[in-house]
């Protein structure tokens, strides 16, 4: 078998050091943190790639990559805290250290999406991962047609990413519009679930991308309305939660019927997904 062998920008098997240059609270349960890799090596990520993140004697987690990829030694996570490992960085400060390897998954839907209309529907903390996608493409606005984006959360305190949003909703290039299950008293907007927002919403379905992200129970509502937009199974990209463990396609415990989500994911089309009995 042919060694692997190490390179400056490849952390597959042993954690690399990345510090923690800034944290960023956007709600009660998510931050936002700035890592810096060790001086000359690089993530090189994908969009909706992910790594995963250790802390010495309390284990691993996968967390999604948020940040544009970058030539640089600097990227950005966002961690909500749910579990000890997660609270345990929460606490942490600039200048501590974490352990990272990655980053994993296939990040595949580069080579189909370039040219065409790009429809992102983010329920969530999916919209943590997708911000990777649809901030490259705003930077790289002939990378895609029409923009169009679908984003709903609980309530407004949990909105993710306010300043992007913003910035998303005055970019005249971009169709934005969003939602909250729940409204309060400083909520303007749509009430209701995600899928509300589809009638507000205009796509040609031979030219359009849909690309989704988002809680299991969010899929199956999204994915009808795209079928009867007359959306084709295969052209619907969406990405599948996972507890991923090793991201390397060895432990099993992301398995969905032979598939190993951390190596051939996590995104999917719905074409392929729908086969997995375990995974819708």
């Amino acid at each position: 078998m042919e060694s692997l062998k190490r390179t400056p920008d490849m952390q597959t098997f042993t954690p690399v050091p990345a510090k923690i240059v800034s944290k960023t609270d956007i709600t009660d349960k998510e931050t936002i943190f700035s890592m810096e890799l060790p001086e000359g090596m690089s993530l090189h990520h994908k969009p909706m790639q992910f790594v995963m993140v250790s802390i010495f004697g309390l284990g691993e987690a996968p967390i999604s990559i948020t940040s544009t990829p970058s030539e640089g030694n600097t990227f950005d996570l966002c961690v909500r805290r749910v579990g000890m490992l997660t609270e345990w960085m929460h606490a942490m400060s600039p200048g501590d250290r974490v352990g990272v390897r990655g980053p994993f998954g296939n990040g595949a839907i580069l080579e189909n999406i370039p040219g065409r209309d790009l429809l992102f529907v983010a329920g969530g903390l999916g919209l943590a991962p997708l911000r990777s996608l649809i901030n490259q493409t705003v930077e790289h606005r002939d990378f895609a047609g029409k923009v169009t984006i679908l984003y709903g959360c609980k309530n407004p305190e949990e909105q993710l990413f306010l300043d992007d949003l913003a910035r998303w909703k005055d970019d005249p290039s971009i169709e934005f519009h969003q939602t909250v299950d729940v409204a309060d008293e400083s909520w303007k907007g749509n009430v209701g679930v995600i899928t509300t927002l589809f009638d507000r919403i205009k796509i040609n379905p031979r030219t359009t991308t849909p690309v989704i992200c988002g809680p299991p129970i969010m899929y199956k509502f999204v994915i009808m309305k795209l079928l009867a937009m007359g959306i084709p199974e295969r052209r619907i990209y969406m990405s599948l939660e996972r507890r991923m463990r090793c991201g390397l396609g060895r432990c099993g415990h992301c398995q969905i019927n032979g598939v190993y989500v951390c190596q051939e994911g996590p995104v999917f089309t719905y074409a392929d997904a729908k086969k997995f009995k375990e995974a819708l």
